[in-house]
């Protein structure tokens, strides 16, 4: 049986303004719901609001964040917050980090602009919202169209369709810690 717990693991929430609202409230309580500890990390360390509406306080400014403190990093999408995380240098470097390290990383919908521009995906197996495949593709990914994709560390989903099914992939893969093929 998969583990499905992660008490004492504190997971890197990375996102800022236009964020898919369910693609983070959603996994952070999966987070939460398995004994884990999830922090909000931002280029924009006032607070950041999601394309719906949802508004959250961040804990930790990018500027101050190292991979080498989380146990994980979780990627929500949404077009505006992809868009733009993948042109903050502190954050493309952040992510990066998580591969040098061989943490897990979980990203879901647009998220993968953030890991295509890391220079993460190429040989990975991976999937995302539809309009990214050949963006995957050209960064050396094999895009698959499935709920949930799992490529040694790395969790990733299409739509908040998925979110279920992410989430239990998530938490697994966050349980199972380090991966030796998760490299950079």
């Amino acid at each position: 049986m998969p583990p499905t717990r992660i008490e004492g693991k504190t997971i890197a929430f990375l996102l800022t303004d236009g964020f898919e609202d369910s693609e983070l409230t959603s996994p952070w309580q999966a987070v939460v719901d398995a004994g884990g500890s999830p922090v909000l990390v931002s280029p924009r360390p006032e607070g950041v609001t999601g394309k719906n509406g949802h508004s959250q306080a961040v804990d930790r400014d990018i500027a101050e964040a190292d991979p080498g403190d989380y146990d994980g990093l979780m990627l929500p999408g949404g077009v505006v917050n992809a868009d733009h995380l993948r042109m903050d240098e502190r954050s493309v470097a952040f992510a990066r980090g998580f591969f040098e390290q061989h943490k897990p990383v979980a990203v879901i919908c647009h998220g993968p602009w953030l890991l295509v521009e890391a220079g993460v995906v190429h040989g990975r197996t991976l999937t995302s919202y539809p309009s990214l495949r050949t963006d995957l593709e050209n960064a050396g990914a094999t895009w698959v169209d499935r709920e949930v994709a799992v490529d040694s560390g790395l969790v990733s989903s299409r739509t908040p369709a998925d979110l279920p099914a992410f989430n239990a992939k998530m938490i697994e893969e966050f349980a199972e810690g380090l991966h030796r093929r998760q490299t950079a």
